[in-house]
């Protein structure tokens, strides 16, 4: 995406994903639903490095398995996505922090066009497809088309 899109994209950690590691996070919390909220409106105040900090008294040995360290798992999946993390920015721009609607965006992107009945696509025809579809859903439509009528002028 790097050498397609370069310093054009931003990218951001699925903000639900993050939390299954939170969670797992929590066996040291004796509450973890309060736990759990408390660290949740952290980051998403971009306070991502308050949760590292929070996290490293429970840090497991280096020696522990990666399967039996919930802690040091979480530590590292936040430590190496800091850059990824930037919810409050996302959330003052109206942008989803988590990929559910995305996700499910197949359907009404996707296979409302894809799976009328008697379609039949070839996948060179398919890949094209989708590219349009997918410039239509990010309302480029109309510039995608001004720009194809301007590379054959």
């Amino acid at each position: 995406m790097e050498l397609q899109l370069g310093t054009q994209a931003r990218y951001l950690v699925n903000f639900y994903h993050l939390g299954d590691y939170l969670w797992a996070a929590a066996v040291a919390a004796s509450d973890k639903q309060s736990w759990m909220e408390a660290k949740k409106t952290l980051l998403k105040q971009n306070r991502w490095r308050e949760v590292l900090k929070e996290l490293e008294p429970f840090l497991e040995p280096a020696d522990t398995a990666d399967d039996d360290a919930p802690v040091r798992t979480c530590h590292r999946y936040i430590n190496n996505r800091s850059n990824c993390l930037d919810y409050q920015g996302a959330l003052a721009k109206d942008l989803l922090i988590g990929s559910g609607e995305i996700e499910s965006a197949h359907r009404y992107i996707l296979q409302n066009r894809l799976k009328i009945a008697g379609a039949c696509w070839t996948l060179n025809n398919l890949a094209k497809m989708v590219a349009l579809r997918v410039v239509r859903a990010n309302r480029g439509w109309e510039d995608y088309w001004s720009e194809i009528g301007r590379q054959a002028a």
